[in-house]
């Protein structure tokens, strides 16, 4: 992990986190977060989708209630709320609009779905990033993670891969 250039971190992340994998993906997540913080890690930008955003938005929260209080939880969103938690449980949704009230801005790429308006947002959360933290199984090839991984990885920006860091 590179040290003081890394304020302004993004997330991105596979929606289906399961078992025990979902318990060490969130420590390890912890840890990782509390090490950005340490070196100057003040801007969290999240794309509000199920799983792993999720995790990460609350994870954010946590840290900024316990820890530090400085820091700031940016949420970029394809679309308005309601059309992005549309087809969502009563529990997700809930979860979801709790971490918007409790989010420091929100930034609504697209006035209503379309069909490129997550890509869009994965672009904007790595146009705002010096680093992506994410979790990434390396076979997803078609899915946002991937992409945006890669915008990442063409933006030379660091990535860290909670995903193999698990699996060591």
């Amino acid at each position: 992990m590179k040290g003081n250039e890394l304020k302004k971190i993004a997330f991105t992340g596979h929606r289906v986190l399961s078992g025990s994998d979902s318990l060490q993906a969130r420590q390890l997540l912890d840890e990782v977060l509390t090490e950005l913080i340490k070196k100057g890690a003040v801007d969290f930008y999240c794309g509000g989708a199920l799983g792993w955003d999720t995790v990460c938005a609350n994870m954010v929260l946590y840290q900024k209630k316990r820890r530090a209080p400085q820091i700031r939880l940016h949420m970029v969103l394809p679309c308005p709320p309601e059309e992005q938690s549309a087809r969502w449980s009563e529990e997700d949704r809930r979860l979801y609009y709790m971490i918007l009230e409790n989010s420091d801005d929100v930034e609504i790429i697209s006035d209503t779905y379309t069909d490129g308006c997550m890509k869009k947002r994965n672009a904007k959360l790595i146009e705002y990033a010096d680093c992506c933290v994410c979790y990434y199984d390396g076979r997803s090839i078609r899915s946002g993670t991937y992409q945006t991984v890669n915008m990442a990885k063409e933006k030379g920006i660091s990535i860290i891969n909670i995903y193999d860091m698990a699996q060591e």
